[in-house]
C-alpha cells in the first residue's frame, strides 16, 4: 500500500535493472513481479530509439528507489520469448505485477510521459516512488491529462482511488478525464458516486462546473454565425448568452467572460439572472487564482456596485 510518510531505501542499480534472457525471464520479470512492478524493455542492439529510450527508462528506475524494477530483453538474442508475447515492433515496454502485464506502450516517449508511466506502473502496484506518494501520483496524472493523454491520466487517477477511496482530487480528475474523453455520461456517473463526505470538495465543485460547461457546449452554435447575430442586434442577449458558451467550448474562456459581463451590464436580471449564474460557473471551473476569474470578478464586482 501506499504510505504517504514513507520512502524506499535506494537499492543497487544492479538489483534493479538486469539484462534478461529467455533461461531468466521467468525468475527475473514473473517471480520477482509478485512483489514489486517489473518493466520490460525490448530492444535490439540496431534500433535508434532504443538507444535513447533504454537510458531514460533506466533513470527513471533507478530514481524510483526499488519501488520498480527493470528487466532489458534484447529480442535479437531472445526471439523465443518476444514471439511468445508478440512483440510486433520496438522499442516495446510491458510492466508485470504479479506476473501479469499491467501496463505498456511502443516507440519512444519524451522524459515527462517516460516518468508518468513509471509512476503510474509504481502506483498500479501499490508503491510509492521516493518522497511523493499519492502527490506524485496526482501531478503525474495531471501532467497526462494537460498534455492529452487522458486515458492513461483516467487509469493513474483509479489507480490513486484504489488507494485513497475518498481522495478528492483524484475523483476530479477522473471526471475531468472523462470530459476530455468526451465521455460525458460516464464523467458524470463519477461525479454522483464520489462519497458524500468530499461531496463538497472544491475539486470537485470544480469539476461539476466543468462538466456543466462541457454538457452546454455540445449543444454549442459556430461561433461565426453567433458573432454575427450578436454584431447584427447587440441586444439579442440569447445570442449572445450562446455566443459566450460557444467560445468556452472553443477554448477561450476570457471571450465568454466579456460576454457574460456585457449582458449583465446591459440586463442584469435577464432569463432569471443567467449571466451572473453562467459567470460564476465559468469561475468555478478555472483555478481560484486564474487571471480570467480575478478580472472578471473585479469587473463583476464594479457593474454589481455601480
Amino acid at each position: 500500500m501506499l504510505g504517504l510518510g514513507d520512502t524506499a531505501a535506494t537499492a543497487p542499480a544492479g538489483d534493479l535493472i538486469k539484462d534478461v534472457t529467455e533461461a531468466t525471464f521467468m525468475v527475473d520479470v514473473v517471480e520477482a513481479s509478485q512483489d514489486v512492478p517489473v518493466i520490460v524493455d525490448f530492444w535490439a542492439p540496431w534500433c535508434g530509439p532504443c538507444k535513447t529510450l533504454g537510458p531514460a527508462l533506466e533513470a527513471a528506475v533507478t530514481k524510483a528507489g526499488g519501488a520498480v524494477k527493470m528487466a532489458k530483453v534484447d529480442v535479437d538474442q531472445n526471439q523465443g520469448i518476444a514471439g511468445q508475447l508478440q512483440i510486433q515492433s520496438i522499442p516495446t515496454v510491458y510492466a508485470f505485477y504479479k506476473g501479469q502485464p499491467v501496463d505498456g506502450f511502443q516507440g519512444a516517449l519524451p522524459p515527462s510521459e517516460i516518468q508518468a508511466f513509471v509512476d503510474r506502473v509504481i502506483a498500479a502496484g501499490g508503491g510509492e516512488a521516493p518522497g511523493g506518494g499519492l502527490a506524485d501520483a496526482l501531478a503525474a496524472a495531471e501532467e497526462m491529462l494537460d498534455s492529452g493523454a487522458a486515458v492513461d491520466a483516467a487509469q493513474t487517477f483509479a489507480a490513486i482511488l484504489g488507494e485513497d477511496p475518498a481522495n478528492a482530487a483524484a475523483f476530479a480528475g477522473m471526471v475531468r478525464a472523462h470530459i476530455a474523453l468526451d465521455d460525458l455520461d460516464q464523467a458524470e456517473a463519477i461525479l454522483n458516486g464520489a462519497p458524500a463526505d468530499i461531496s463538497t470538495a472544491p475539486e470537485l465543485e470544480a469539476a461539476a462546473a466543468q462538466l456543466d460547461l462541457a454538457k452546454q457546449a455540445a449543444n454549442a452554435g459556430p461561433t461565426a454565425e453567433l458573432q454575427a447575430a450578436v454584431d447584427a442586434n447587440p441586444g439579442d442577449h440569447q445570442a449572445r448568452f450562446d455566443l459566450a458558451t460557444a467560445l468556452h467550448a472553443g477554448g477561450d474562456a476570457a471571450g465568454a467572460v466579456d460576454q457574460l459581463l456585457e449582458i449583465f451590464k446591459r440586463d442584469r436580471d435577464w432569463n432569471d439572472g443567467a449571466a451572473k449564474t453562467q459567470l460564476f460557473t465559468v469561475f468555478d471551473a478555472l483555478p481560484a487564482n486564474d487571471p480570467v476569474v480575478l478580472n472578471g470578478r473585479r469587473k463583476l464586482s464594479s457593474l454589481i456596485f455601480a
